[in-house]
């Protein structure tokens, strides 16, 4: 980064104020700056710069880190199945707006809201993107981030930049540090981000602001907008019930939550039960509520979607038609468009340049001399997720060895280049999460399509609830608990033993405990192993890898955005 780039990041002067910590951070203020005693130097890097305040220099790495922890300090629960997030204070919000002198602002953006179980994260970038393409400054607010907190705010496309984000941050939390009290209290973690999100995109000046429900709909955070300009339900199942309810009718109900008062709403076919309750709640709003169908691959001239996977269809549908409908009500309709013809050309191009990390995202390792391992990465977590995200991986892996076999083909290096394929599976998930329902649908769905997993590795995530990391992986907890991933472990191998037609085993007879390199426990069965740390399962896994070069080791990695996020923050670097 040259200094010109870091001077144009951020757009106002600065001055220092000592923390409670004794340290400093900077506030940001849009007056002129008076005086040169704070500024800032080339490290030795020759990339980075260090600020320099009264003679203390801290870098920006260095105060990003710091500036995590101090986020992380809003993290009030260790388990989002806390019941007594229900609700909780929602009047609140409209507190902390009045504080961040917010409640003029976010009505002047132009925003889609969109909630679901899912597949709403994937119609959010969809939509931004086609908004995108059509000419608009746009900001994007998702949830949960893979690697990187700054992931969760898109300006443009592209992920707000760490000056920026601390900027801003800073702005948000020291007004907040100073007007909160034991009556209003510091707002929770993702209430903050939200918060910050709608402080972001109001001094961003952006044209659209395109809005993911965190969890729910009806008590989330983004719900304190009362007038955007149009809604989204996208698929709807069993997820979080431990707080939103244990049926389908009373999660819709949860979702529905974001219908304001006749502002247009779509949403996708649902099951019957999740429908009527959208309907009922439409109804009383006087919100003219319809449903988006799966858009043609016609539709695209030729192209590809750029989120893979069939069910991606569905939530482009959706996209088109929020996006459609934002267009109209802003005074920009689409002049001559077909709805049974290919799609205007900045819609096209929006979906088929969409990025969007961890939804079936496919990266070959790169780790030096490794060129046989594919990770395939997708973060479903509900049943219905976790069914499509099977479907993907049999279809993907199919076409992936056909092609590779047609290559070896054309070139006469059969001899050298193997068709022999191998799947694994690398999991985990919440322990709120039932592995009962996720397991079974994840090995039929693969079954049925011809894909059977050689092994199955069962790992604790390397992040935690309760702390937001950076790309600097943690230390690995020699103490870590494996309880839960020895019972995932068990229902993979008696799902195993019953498929074959024999009754459900005791694992822990068919147990055999091995020390990896590093001298952690790795507890293997015939069909699977639990290790200890997720590095040790990566090494593992190259090491597979090197030990047998003519087979290609395809590896999904499912059942936790966290694990996802894991893998990738490994593997990249």
């Amino acid at each position: 980064m040259s200094q010109l780039e870091y001077v144009n990041c951020l757009p106002y002067n600065f001055s220092a104020l000592q923390s409670q910590s004794q340290s400093h951070h900077f506030v940001f203020t849009p007056q002129p700056l008076l005086s040169v005693s704070q500024s800032f130097h080339p490290n030795s890097d020759g990339q980075s710069f260090v600020f320099s305040v009264g003679g203390s220099m801290e870098s920006v790495a260095d105060r990003y880190d710091s500036t995590l922890n101090v986020l992380s300090s809003l993290i009030t629960k260790r388990s989002r199945a806390d019941k007594s997030n229900k609700g909780d204070r929602f009047d609140l919000l409209f507190d902390y707006l009045k504080i961040l002198e917010l409640e003029d602002a976010i009505p002047q953006l132009k925003i889609i809201h969109v909630a679901g179980t899912k597949g709403k994260g994937s119609t959010c970038t969809f939509a931004e993107s086609i908004l995108r393409n059509c000419g608009f400054r746009t900001g994007l607010f998702t949830s949960p981030h893979l690697i990187d907190v700054r992931e969760r705010f898109r300006l443009d496309g592209v992920e707000i930049c760490e000056e920026k984000f601390l900027e801003y941050f800073w702005w948000c939390y020291d007004r907040l540090k100073e007007n909160t009290s034991d009556d209003v209290p510091m707002p929770t973690y993702f209430r903050f981000l939200a918060l910050l999100a709608f402080k972001i995109f109001a001094a961003e000046k952006v044209d659209v602001a395109i809005l993911e429900v965190g969890l729910g709909g009806r008590f989330d955070a983004t719900n304190v907008v009362q007038a955007p300009i149009v809604c989204g339900v996208s698929s709807l199942g069993y997820d979080h019930m431990e707080i939103l309810g244990n049926t389908l009718r009373k999660i819709a109900g949860e979702k529905a939550g974001i219908f304001k008062h006749e502002i247009p709403a779509f949403t996708v076919p649902q099951p019957v039960e999740a429908m009527q309750m959208l309907e009922e709640k439409a109804s009383k709003l006087n919100v003219n509520l319809q449903v988006a169908h799966p858009i043609d691959a016609s539709s695209l001239n030729g192209l590809k979607l750029a989120l893979e996977g069939e069910h991606q269809y569905l939530n482009a549908g959706l996209a088109v038609a929020l996006c459609t409908a934002w267009l109209q009500r802003t005074g920009h309709p689409i002049s001559n468009f077909n709805q049974t013809g290919p799609l205007p050309e900045p819609f096209i191009k929006g979906l088929t340049t969409a990025s969007l990390q961890g939804r079936a995202q496919i990266v070959r390792d790169q780790f030096p001399d490794i060129e046989n391992l594919v990770f395939y990465l997708d973060g479903a977590h509900s049943p219905e997720s976790m069914e499509a995200c099977a479907r993907w991986f049999s279809l993907c892996t199919k076409d992936d060895n056909h092609q590779s076999d047609q290559n070896s083909e054309s070139q006469q290096q059969s001899d050298e280049r193997s068709k022999d394929t191998a799947q694994i599976l690398l999991f985990n998930c919440m322990s709120v999460r039932d592995p009962q329902l996720l397991l079974p649908r994840l090995m039929r769905t693969c079954s049925s399509h011809g894909v059977h997993f050689r092994k199955a590795l069962f790992v604790p995530n390397i992040s935690v609830y309760h702390k937001v990391g950076s790309n600097t992986l943690p230390t690995v907890d020699p103490q870590v608990d494996l309880s839960w991933q020895f019972a995932l472990q068990r229902v993979w191998e008696n799902l195993l033993q019953n498929d074959k037609g024999g009754e459900a085993s005791n694992t822990d007879q068919v147990i055999e405990e091995v020390k990896d390199d590093t001298g952690m426990s790795v507890r293997c069965c015939k069909n699977s192993s639990v290790f200890s740390s997720l590095p040790s399962a990566i090494k593992w896994l190259r090491d597979t890898a090197q030990k047998d070069r003519f087979v290609r080791f395809q590896v999904l990695v499912t059942g936790s955005l966290h694990l996802v996020g894991d893998v990738l923050r490994l593997i990249k670097k």
